[in-house]
């Protein structure tokens, strides 16, 4: 049996009639974390919103859990297990960070990890402290970790992040890595997409990396750090 969960196959994707994605390839592994990088522009939400089928103009293959939603609706996809963070942060203002977990809650889903405000309490130390706070009265870091912490409250077979460490204080940034790190020792599956190969490097096992829609590097994070003229040509600003 693979332990390939999500495969993706010459995804093209259209904002109108521009097209955006060129026959973008990519897979994650059972409990590996993945990252997708490019510069500001390159491709990267559009790929991690149409794999979630928010663009409705695509074409290609998205397979996920053995099962094929590349024209599948979004809460279709969810209720399959795949989470997704978007890069703006769509928390409740008006709810605590308590209720905002209740509102993620699905029932526990076969091989993947359990999630509980206890579990999530251990990985965002922080938002233990402020059970009762409004979502309106936390930090950008803060509500970047309760959306990410809602999501996983939907105990998602693999979760999707999107820029997770932007805009993000360098003390944030550090505890949102480590937080990623113990997803992964969970067992989690994480695809995240990321300007910031700092960051990416200390969470991801493979990287792609994504110009103008088309993935231009598929291997290893390691391989990737040591690749001067790929990062040169791909990631340097």
């Amino acid at each position: 049996m693979s332990d390939v969960i999500l495969s993706v196959e010459a995804l093209n994707s259209f904002y109108g009639r521009a097209h955006i994605l060129f026959d973008v390839t990519l897979e994650a592994r059972r409990g590996e974390v993945v990252a997708l990088l490019g510069r500001n522009g390159a491709g990267k939400s559009t790929t991690m919103r149409s794999i979630m089928g928010l663009i409705a103009n695509r074409s290609g293959s998205v397979r996920f859990a053995g099962h094929d939603i590349s024209r599948r609706q979004p809460h279709e996809i969810a209720r399959l297990g795949l989470g997704y963070v978007p890069e703006d942060r769509r928390i409740f203002t008006d709810l605590t960070v308590m209720e905002n977990l209740e509102v993620g809650r699905q029932p526990a889903r076969t091989g993947a990890p359990h999630w509980t405000p206890e579990r999530l309490f251990t990985l965002f130390p922080n938002l233990g402290d402020m059970r009762d706070r409004p979502g309106g009265r936390m930090s950008g870091g803060e509500q970047q970790m309760l959306t990410i912490a809602r999501t996983l409250m939907g105990n998602p077979s693999a979760i999707l992040l999107d820029e997770p460490s932007e805009g993000l204080a360098p003390r944030i940034t550090e505890m949102m890595a480590h937080a990623i790190v113990g997803l992964k020792a969970e067992g989690q599956t994480v695809v995240l997409s990321e300007q910031n190969l700092h960051f990416a490097a200390l969470v991801s096992d493979r990287a792609y990396v994504i110009e103008k829609g088309r993935i231009r590097y598929e291997g290893a994070m390691a391989a990737l750090r040591e690749d001067e003229e790929i990062r040169s040509a791909y990631l340097s600003l």
